[in-house]
């Protein structure tokens, strides 16, 4: 997992998560072309966008995934 800041991340088609809290309080935002592209699953804070976002692998990204669906719709 890497922290990279989002220097030229805007074109990168960043999609919200379905897993986000709906009231736009814990809202993370996906590059889904870019994982495809690259194999490098990209993940930022969607009320952050010019900030840092996050690198992970497939494996990681599966398990934020996973974690999003089994603890995600607690408040």
């Amino acid at each position: 997992m890497t922290l990279t800041p989002d220097e030229n991340a805007s074109y990168l088609g960043w999609v919200k998560s379905s897993y986000s809290n709906g009231q736009g309080a814990e809202c993370i935002e996906w590059a889904p072309e870019h994982a495809t592209a690259t194999g490098e699953f990209l993940v930022r804070d969607s009320k952050n966008p010019d900030g840092p976002h996050l690198t992970l692998t497939a494996g990681s990204f599966a398990g934020l995934v996973e974690f999003a669906k089994t603890r995600g719709s607690h408040p």
